[in-house]
């Protein structure tokens, strides 16, 4: 009898892998197919031996192999990998077939793709997939979107295999339409290194500021992680602080301190500009990635700048509680800038997102999931028109006592010498937004004295613009208009 697929899953790299085992788990059959054939005799040898899964060593054997309509979902690089794959496998699907790209790819990308599917009678879905190995294999976060009538034939899969989170519901919903999976998937990614900067920089305090050892920190991380703080990265950073080394030291301490990134963060920030929001501390946490690794020039500067000695007023026991308030306020801030980026792009889009669904399926699953989510869930669910983050009572409240903490972290912390770029632009965010009047009234007259750009007037309506010829020596002529 032929082995049949529900769904096929093309590469078996560690996310390939245990998201096939996840879906075999939940009692789906999978075809599997691997560019190096090796790999997928290995699988099915090893982890997958037993299981409803059926491995192929010719693309057009694992197409046929699948149920109709087929499922060929992609667990493949970002990039050029993911287009000549689907140019290989085109010659051999049908109208009404299904191609999921379950990668890291950037939306635009996503974009491109769908529109080329579906003018071929196919059906295209990039969907987020986040929670790392452990999430691909006992329940990830999972944001798709793409080609709307998809959704049905994938659905049951989908949420059977996703994690779940408060009463017992699936991490994964609809996104949108076009690129919408992929780019809630990499605002997540974003807002995920804001996460990991804001706690790196609490470290940092600690150990630099405060004086603290390894044993000291892990205790504070762990007594966070059961209060409004906990996540799931808390709870690892707890876990890393009580790790030793062979030697018996921290491990922490003898890594190298350069941090790598895959490029989503660099992505968001772009889309940032591209839409004009202000998403300053993801903004930073990508640019502190850069600064760690100019290690070689900062080991240099270290000998040859000067800058104050770390000292800290007050016990170490307050300071620790301003710490702690000050990073649930900037993660607030964060996240009020990452939903705010959503929210813009996906009126451009027109994809109507859904926030208190997006809230609620990272809970459970990705990177980023912690009990911080139930209230932004909450938030959005209250109000799904809600213009920013900040403007919910809750949040209204949690930022109007926490930012006093905040301010003392950051004073104490420049004062001090010690970079935290992550809190202080949330501070300058969180001030510039409460601000009524911003010096951009000047910022609008050097534009139009050096370049005729123009401005508009308090005393006039909104959309009529003016020029002034400020040295007398200028014309009337402007960069956007002529006048006679």
């Amino acid at each position: 009898m032929k082995q049949t697929g529900q769904i096929g899953i093309a590469g078996l790299a560690v996310m390939g892998e245990n998201l096939v085992l996840n879906i075999a788990d939940k009692g789906f059959r999978v075809s599997v197919y691997n560019r190096t054939a090796s790999k997928t005799d290995l699988f099915l040898q090893g982890g997958a031996k037993g299981k409803t899964i059926y491995g192929h060593h010719e693309v057009a054997d694992f197409i046929a192999s699948l149920d109709r309509p087929r499922k060929v979902m992609m667990m493949l690089k970002a990039g050029e990998v993911v287009d000549q794959f689907i140019d290989r496998i085109l010659p051999f699907l049908d109208e009404g077939d299904i191609v999921i790209d379950g990668g890291n790819s950037n939306y635009h990308d996503t974009l491109r793709r769908f529109s080329l599917l579906e003018n071929k009678g196919l059906l295209y879905i990039g969907t987020g997939v986040s929670g790392g190995e452990e999430g691909a294999l006992k329940g990830p976060s999972i944001m798709p979107g793409g080609s709307r009538s998809a959704w049905p034939a994938v659905k049951p899969i989908f949420q059977a295999i996703a994690a779940k989170a408060g009463q017992d519901e699936p991490c994964c919903e609809w996104m949108g339409s076009g690129g919408a999976g992929h780019f809630v998937k990499m605002v997540h990614n974003g807002i995920e290194y804001g996460d990991m900067q804001l706690i790196c920089e609490a470290y940092q305090i600690m150990k630099v500021g405060l004086g603290m050892n390894a044993e000291e920190i892990y205790l504070v991380f762990n007594r966070w992680n059961k209060g409004e703080l906990s996540s799931y990265l808390i709870e690892i950073t707890a876990d890393i602080f009580a790790y030793n080394d062979e030697d018996g030291s921290p491990l922490v301490e003898n890594i190298l301190d350069t941090a790598g990134q895959k490029g989503t963060g660099k992505w968001t920030v772009n889309s940032a500009l591209d839409a004009g929001v202000p998403l300053s501390l993801i903004s930073e946490s990508v640019f502190a990635r850069c600064l760690s690794a100019l290690k070689d020039i900062r080991v240099e500067a270290d000998s040859i700048l000067s800058g104050p000695t770390a000292s800290f007023s007050g016990s170490r026991e307050e300071n620790i509680e301003h710490l702690e308030k000050a990073l649930y306020t900037a993660k607030i801030i964060s996240y009020t800038q990452g939903f705010s980026l959503m929210r813009e792009v996906s009126t451009e889009f027109d994809w109507n997102l859904d926030y208190g669904n997006i809230a609620a399926i990272w809970r459970g699953g990705c990177i980023i999931r912690s009990v911080f989510l139930d209230k932004i869930t909450e938030a959005y669910r209250r109000d799904p028109e809600l213009k920013n983050l900040l403007f919910d009572p809750f949040f209204t409240e949690k930022v109007n006592t926490g930012q006093d903490d905040l301010r003392s972290v950051v004073s104490s912390a420049a004062a001090s010498g010690i970079s935290i770029p992550c809190f202080a632009s949330a501070l300058a965010y969180y001030d510039g937004l409460r601000s009524a009047r911003l010096p951009a009234n000047l910022l609008q007259a050097q534009r139009d004295y050096f370049g005729a750009h123009t401005y508009e007037r308090l005393d006039a309506k909104r959309g009529e613009f003016f020029h002034t010829n400020w040295t007398g020596r200028g014309g009337s002529t402007t960069s956007t208009a002529y006048t006679k």
